[in-house]
């Protein structure tokens, strides 16, 4: 398994991660191009894949544009390895040390709204038809440090 930044050539494989979900899918596939992950990635932002026997399982976008996490997806055959908080981690350690507040959006009753809530996101209305979630990077870091705390038993 590996962590890294994603590349341009990661793009088509990102786009099938991306249609592969089952929650959050897009109603229709050419509603997220290229380009437009090209442009998240490389001009407003920044991106992770992780990739398992060189095939892109899960991928992250953060933009600092609209100060919002674009994406956090991760292949249906590969939940519950831990990839997604990896990806999750990555992304934010990275956009906190550029921005100082981030907001998301996700679909209401998923499994990606209750992994934001565990993960520590403030839950912040509705933004259209989706839960907004926000954080500050002081959460951010008091959020890791709870959890360095709960890993050592301090």
């Amino acid at each position: 398994m590996i962590f890294r930044e994603a590349t341009v050539d990661d793009i088509k494989q990102i786009q099938i991660v991306r249609n592969s979900v089952k929650e959050n899918a897009l109603s229709d596939p050419n509603l997220v191009t290229d380009q437009d992950c090209n442009v998240f990635m490389f001009q407003r932002g920044k991106g992770w894949v992780c990739e398992i026997d060189n095939t892109v399982v899960g991928f992250a976008i953060a933009d600092l544009v609209n100060n919002n996490i674009w994406a956090l997806f991760l292949h249906p055959n590969h939940e519950h390895k831990g990839i997604g908080r990896k990806l999750h981690d990555m992304m934010l350690d990275w956009y906190f040390s550029k921005q100082d507040n981030v907001w998301l959006g996700t679909a209401p009753g998923t499994r990606a709204e209750l992994f934001y809530q565990k993960s520590g996101w403030r839950k912040a209305g509705m933004y259209g038809k989706e839960t907004k979630f926000e954080m500050t990077a002081e959460e951010w870091k008091s959020i890791k440090q709870t959890r360095k705390t709960m890993i050592l038993g301090i």
